[in-house]
């Protein structure tokens, strides 16, 4: 492992990293840059945060993944769809909608009320099981969860998850309508992302406290849906023979459990380059 080489790489390439870590058997080997003293968003990898506090409620028995998302959202709300709306969402499961597996869908939602915009939008095949990559997927699970908790998922998430990790510094974002927005809009610094990776990576378990049973580890970062990516799991991305939680402009905390290496980094790249990662790879995994 060469961890100097990969900081010189993002020095000499001027690279807008804002810091990274690197795990060896759950310890902290490596550090680079601004890893604890500001917080920065980390755009989709909120998505994963919101795999575990969905977790959370799947562990206590809250939630069925095979049920229609329709069970789970507020009943004035159902009670004022059209007939065929009704029919299209029959068949959208909770299970579908942490895969991406829901056609047609935009990538984001839009006007002052997100969750009449995803009811009303039309889908023309909703039986068609393909991954297709959108917010509103997300977006909908919040809702689900806030719905079935009688309360706000933000302060759910910061109480069940946040404080047994330690975390006391973060943003949220919530939906026009309120509700927590489980797609986007939070804000971390690196350190305490690279906690959901050990956290997931160690079946669950941090610092000794049960979060997440082991059954939903498995289900969330684990093939669950395939994509040209190499596969999806609940909101976790396949890679290589582990898992990562991914943000649009390189936020990225990669998981090998087999080598038990965690890599964390917060990033700023709009351009759509795999030089970071190539480098990443090279000199933290050895591969050529």
């Amino acid at each position: 492992m060469n961890f100097e080489q990969f900081v010189r790489d993002i020095k000499e390439n001027k690279w807008a990293v804002h810091g990274a870590e690197v795990y060896e058997n759950g310890a902290l080997i490596h550090s680079y840059g601004d890893t604890k003293d500001n917080i920065y968003d980390i755009y989709s990898a909120t998505k994963s945060v919101l795999s575990i506090a969905f977790g959370i409620v799947y562990d206590r028995g809250l939630i069925d993944l095979q049920k229609s998302i329709l069970e789970y959202l507020p009943a004035e709300k159902v009670n004022a769809m059209t007939k065929q709306q009704k029919d299209t969402f029959s068949s959208i499961t909770i299970q579908r909608l942490l895969t991406m597996a829901v056609p047609d869908y935009p990538l984001r939602p839009e006007g002052d009320n997100y969750l009449d915009f995803s009811l009303s939008y039309e889908i023309h095949n909703p039986q068609k099981i393909v991954f297709n990559y959108s917010n509103i997927d997300s977006y909908l699970v919040g809702v689900a969860c806030s719905e079935v908790l009688g309360g706000d998922l933000g302060t759910f998430i910061v109480k069940e998850i946040f404080e047994p990790l330690g975390i006391e510094r973060y943003e949220l974002g919530y939906s026009p309508e309120g509700y927590f927005y489980g797609a986007s809009k939070m804000k971390l610094c690196v350190h305490d992302l690279s906690k959901f990776g050990l956290l997931m990576s160690n079946g669950g378990v941090y610092n000794g406290k049960r979060i997440l049973s082991e059954e939903y580890v498995s289900l969330a970062t684990s093939i669950q849906q395939m994509n040209r990516e190499g596969g999806y799991g609940f909101y976790f991305w396949k890679y290589r023979d582990g898992f990562s939680i991914n943000g649009k402009w390189k936020q990225k905390c990669y998981c090998l459990p087999k080598q038990k290496l965690i890599i964390t980094y917060l990033s700023h790249i709009e351009e759509d380059s795999h030089d970071l990662i190539d480098s990443m790879e090279k000199n933290i995994l050895g591969i050529l």
